[in-house]
Order: C-alpha cells, then structure tokens, then sequence
C-alpha cells in the first residue's frame, strides 16, 4: 500500500469548496494552456497530458464552454507563459515540490521563495528533494460497498499500488500507463472521479503534534492558493 497522505483529502475538500467560488478555474485554465505548450498539440486525442487536464477540469464542473474557449485562445497566452518547478522543505522539514505558470519568473521566484521563508522553510535547488518522489499516474475511483471485490479486480487490470481513503479508492499507475490502465478500469464499469499525473513521495514524513500540524497544513494551503502556483506536493 501506498503511504497515504491525510492532507491530499483536506486538499480535495478544499479544491471543491474553491471551484464553487471560481478560484480553481483559473488556475485550471492555466494547467490547459501549460499542456497544450509542452505537448505540442490542442488535440486531447493526440496530447495525452491535454487530456488528463481536460478530465480534471470536468471533474471540478468546469462548463464545456469554457474549456473550449481556453482551447481556442491557449494559442495567444503560450508565448508568455512559462512552467517552472521549485523544490524546498517547509516547517518540521517537509520537503515540498511547487509547481507554477508564470507570466514574470522573476516575481514568481521571489514570492514563492518569501512564502518559505516566512513559514519557516527554505528554497532548494533543483533536484533538492525531488529524489524522494516519483511520478505516478493517479485515479481516485468510487467505491462500492464491497471494497475487497473492488480491490482484487483492480489489480487485474494492472493497478500498481491503491489505498482506501474516505471519499474512495486511491489508485496509482505507472505514469507512461496511465491511458491503458485508465480505459481498462472504465471499460469494467468503476467511475473516475478524478485523474492526473502527480508526484508521488517514495518516504513521509509523519507529524502528531496538533500545533506543528496545522503550521505544515497552513504553510502549504498559503501555497496552493497564490495565483501562479498550479499544483503543491509534499511527504507530509
């Protein structure tokens, strides 16, 4: 079993509680545009990267409308948009990966690097902590009241690792087989609540302390909530 991270539930509680007021759409918009440039393609037939951002969109209730807008204007937003990773350890040395898309690194750099700081962290160089984690391809599935069924069918379709967590099942994929994988898991009947390719720590680490624990949680929703800032890992 993977270890599971409690935070990645608060997270999903709030990425939902953030769609309603339309604060995630806009950062979703920019996971579009960002996949559309580094795949090469406004095809979600053919960028498989577009696609996965296509479905997380769905996911949160984005309107169709609206994705097919950003399609239509990713084109003019590519030339000054830019993708660009920071790695650090925030309080109690967790070690945390940011991803971002940015108009002006610059600002982006400086503002993510005070936010570390402020908190207590620091900014590392590349490679700094992201040794600990490996790219995964990730589904969160609904389950049924029969678990152990649900489980055993699921490593027959080629799941590498899953857990059971409250709002479902994690599963979790080599990322180079997240598309096979994700079309023989719809194929037998289970319903994708959510799908992405994410960073998956190899160790966590755990925190009891209720104090300590609210400071790590604080620290990273201050992330997750700047504007340029995509997406927020951490072995946490």
């Amino acid at each position: 079993m993977s270890g599971h991270s409690h935070y990645d539930t608060i997270k999903r509680q709030k990425e939902g509680k953030d769609a309603k007021r339309g604060n995630l759409f806009s950062k979703l918009s920019k996971m579009i545009t960002i996949a559309i440039k580094t795949g090469g393609s406004s095809n979600p037939e053919t960028n498989f990267k577009l696609r996965v951002a296509i479905d997380q969109a769905k996911s949160f209730n984005m309107p169709k409308e609206n994705i097919e807008r950003i399609l239509k204007s990713a084109e003019d937003k590519l030339a000054n948009v830019e993708e660009i990773t920071y790695e650090g350890y925030g309080p109690q040395s967790v070690s945390v990966i940011v991803e971002t898309a940015t108009d002006n690194k610059n600002r982006t750099a400086q503002e993510v690097k005070g936010m570390f700081e402020k908190a207590g962290g620091s900014m590392g160089g590349p490679g700094s902590v992201s040794f600990n984690f490996e790219s995964k391809g990730y589904m969160l599935l609904k389950k049924t009241d029969d678990v152990e069924t649900q489980t055993l069918e699921l490593i027959d379709l080629g799941v590498e690792d899953l857990e059971e967590v409250d709002d479902g099942l994690e599963v979790f994929v080599p990322s180079n087989l997240l598309r096979d994988v994700r079309e023989k898991i719809q194929t037998a009947g289970f319903e994708i609540l959510k799908m992405e390719l994410k960073m998956v720590p190899k160790n966590y680490i755990e925190i009891e302390n209720e104090d300590k624990k609210q400071k790590v949680i604080n620290f990273l929703e201050t992330l997750e909530e700047h504007d340029d800032v995509q997406r927020v890992f951490s072995n946490f």
